[in-house]
């Protein structure tokens, strides 16, 4: 693997948090506009096999094959132990976006249980 100051490296793993960042809060914002699911099994399935024709979701699905992509040259860059940890920061930025552009609620809850995740991340990453 190459070293870990490898710009084009990080530009991947960059790209992978702001495809995987997009992609939650586009499904978020246009499942949240198309109502409850229906309760009935083939109903569920009908509803969700609905939202494929929303132009927003097929942007989101299609960030998350662009994440997928960013990832896999990451992984020609770095290892996955250091590189991983770096995911982390999705449930950050989420985190944030979620309350600023969907109007999510931030609680102490969802803040402590974040630094936790992240904190355990950057222990694992230093090992």
């Amino acid at each position: 693997m190459k070293e870990r100051f490898d710009i084009a490296g990080h530009v991947y793993i960059l790209l992978t948090l702001l495809f995987t960042v997009y992609g939650q809060l586009v499904l978020k914002w246009q499942m949240g506009r198309s109502g409850s699911m229906p309760e009935g099994g083939v109903d569920k399935v009908l509803f969700l096999l609905q939202q494929f024709l929303n132009p927003w979701i097929i942007s989101g699905l299609f960030a998350a094959f662009l994440a997928s992509l960013a990832w896999m040259a990451a992984m020609t860059r770095f290892e996955l132990n250091y590189a991983y940890p770096f995911m982390s920061l999705a449930f950050v930025i989420v985190m944030l976006f979620s309350v600023l552009f969907l109007n999510e609620s931030l609680t102490l809850q969802n803040v402590l249980g974040t630094v936790m995740v992240v904190s355990g991340l950057i222990v694992i990453a230093r090992a």
